[in-house]
């Protein structure tokens, strides 16, 4: 960025040097890009207690945000296996202090090279029940043990294997069973039957006889500690190529998979720039295709800033971040996909032209039914089968880490001999038009199966920055995810802090089915009579979707923040 010099305006305007001095410092502090005040202080906030903590023991060994979201993300694959995991992938969006620097590393799945696009569809073309979602089939090629090797050697201070320290320790010495995971356990034993998969290493490495374990149950993963170790020692390269890789791949063969050694060796990070966006003084910066979300927060936020919301009375205020999100949601379904297959109309979807558009659809006083809107017929979804961490050093770097196995534990397969769970992620893309994946998402052309292919996500990671300071924020929950991020957007943009933004009810509408999902305390009684009224159909919300994770760093006061989502726990640290 180029910045204009003024000469010598203080003697001419007769203004005293001091705040002349204050004023440029104001305006380099304000411009994205340059030197800026760092905070003293360090904040993690993470799904896990131990997560947090293992990347809190690589800040203080001399790393910074990025050696500390690789020992986050190592640990969650530990700590948290329903989420994430070396077999799996996703979106670090990176901040670099000392030169601006943005980024996002797309460390997503990719497709084998075997797919096709029927795979998934019997003989009549329709769906096989469990083929796209619990079986080696669903698998991607997996993409975060690239991401970490990136981001350690390219980021990074410490050497990868010192990073991942704390995970391999997790998983060899193991951990404790809490409540919630347990809680986790018993919900796909009883709901997907994993006790009885045809695969036995899922109940060797979590179950106890075939049963969800009590709590306080020490959870030891000596294969998984091993897993790490080759790509500690090894880097990438160890990995995804030579005897761990053909190792791995005969174990996803005999369980039916298509994975090839040739697919692990041509997996590649991708880094890509942000989607960015401003919104009422806020710069909002985010994740790009082949996530959805930068692209949907753009599109969601241009349409509102046409609005002083403020000014109306909270029903026709809720009514109207309703209807910006059902014509978001309208176009993901028909535009967004690998950019590297289809061409994505990024600027076009983000240019605040284009919302004034969207923006002269709505009615105040009346709910647009989805059926007048083109596109396709989708059903209703939600998941918590995701992790997001967020991370801001002494220095001012910071990472949003949104990562994902795709479903509950994956596919609900351990690879033998290495303690991974393979993710379902194939099921992200359309393998039908018309027909939704697990979160209800459909979604045209641009998202269908093809070999190499990344599928399209909701992951977004995203900072906010303005002139109170910076906030930092993600969540898991499928294709609520977006919905999520705007409301945090919102709250922070009206004065909230961290805890408050993550404890906030909350609302969801994604185009089809043609419902509000409404989180208990998202509205008052007449607030929902007055949404039905003008033609809402209002749906209860399960309480436990969404799992944010929320640092800020006040620079008016100094103050660094963390806040983990109170409906799970976690775990929030400032040091």
């Amino acid at each position: 960025m180029t910045v204009a010099v003024l000469r010598r305006p203080a003697a001419r305007l007769g203004v005293a040097r001091g705040a002349w001095f204050l004023f440029v410092v104001a305006l380099l502090f304000a411009l994205p890009g340059l030197a800026a005040p760092a905070p003293g202080k360090s904040a993690i906030a993470s799904a896990h207690p131990l997560a947090t903590a293992a990347g809190m023991e690589i800040l203080a060994r001399g790393g910074n945000a990025f050696d500390a979201a690789v020992a986050v993300s190592g640990a969650l694959a530990v700590v948290e296996p329903n989420g994430s995991g070396m077999g799996g992938g996703g979106f670090y969006l990176l901040h670099r202090a000392n030169d601006g620097r943005q980024v996002v590393v797309d460390a997503r799945e990719v497709a084998p090279a075997a797919a096709t696009r029927d795979m998934y569809l019997d003989a009549s073309g329709n769906p096989i029940e469990g083929l796209s979602t619990r079986h080696a089939k669903a698998a991607g090629i997996p993409g975060e043990p690239a991401g970490w090797a990136h981001l350690a050697a390219n980021y990074g201070r410490l050497p990868l294997s010192v990073s991942l320290e704390p995970a391999i320790r997790l998983a060899r010495q193991g951990y404790v069973l809490d409540e919630r995971m347990q809680r986790d356990f018993g919900r796909v034993i009883r709901d997907e039957g994993l006790d009885k998969a045809a695969d036995p290493s899922f109940a060797r490495v979590f179950l106890v006889k075939g049963k969800v374990p009590p709590v306080g149950h020490r959870i030891q993963q000596p294969e998984l500690a091993r897993s790490l170790e080759v790509l500690a020692k090894g880097g990438a390269d160890a990995f995804y190529r030579g005897p761990f890789a053909k190792k791995l791949v005969a174990g996803v063969q005999s369980l039916g998979g298509i994975w090839t050694v040739e697919d692990l060796a041509a997996y590649r990070v991708v880094e890509r720039e942000p989607v960015v966006t401003t919104y009422r003084g806020l710069r909002v910066v985010s994740t790009p295709p082949p996530s959805s979300g930068g692209v949907w927060l753009a599109s969601v936020l241009n349409v509102l800033s046409g609005y002083d919301l403020g000014q109306f009375d909270s029903v026709t205020r809720k009514h109207l971040i309703l209807e910006a999100m059902r014509r978001a949601h309208r176009d993901r379904a028909q535009y967004l996909g690998d950019p590297a297959f289809t061409d994505v109309p990024v600027r076009l979807l983000t240019s605040p032209d284009y919302a004034a558009g969207l923006r002269a659809s709505i009615r105040t006083d009346k709910a647009t039914p989805s059926d007048l809107l083109p596109g396709y017929v989708q059903a209703g979804g939600q998941g918590a089968h995701t992790t997001h961490f967020s991370v801001l050093d002494a220095e001012g770097n910071r990472v949003g880490g949104t990562i994902t196995l795709n479903g509950w534990f994956g596919a609900g397969i351990v690879v033998p001999g290495t303690g991974i769970l393979l993710n379902n992620q194939m099921d992200d893309f359309v393998m039908k038009p018309g027909v939704p994946n697990m979160y209800g998402l459909v979604g045209a052309e641009a998202n269908a199966i093809a070999p190499g292919k990344r599928p399209l996500s909701s992951m977004s990671p995203t900072f906010v920055e303005g002139e109170r300071g910076v906030a930092v924020m993600g969540t898991p929950g499928g294709s609520y995810i977006p919905s999520m991020v705007l409301m945090g957007i919102l709250h922070w943009s009206a004065g909230a802090d961290a805890q408050a933004i993550v404890a906030a009810p909350r609302l969801h509408h994604q185009y089809q089915p043609d419902l509000v999902f409404m989180e208990a305390g998202a509205l008052t009684s007449d607030e929902q009579a007055g949404l039905e009224q003008r033609g809402h159909r209002v749906n209860q919300w399960p309480a436990t979707i969404g799992n944010m994770h929320v640092v800020t760093w006040d620079r008016a006061t100094g103050k660094v923040n963390a806040a983990s989502d109170p409906r799970w726990g976690g775990g929030a640290t400032v040091h």
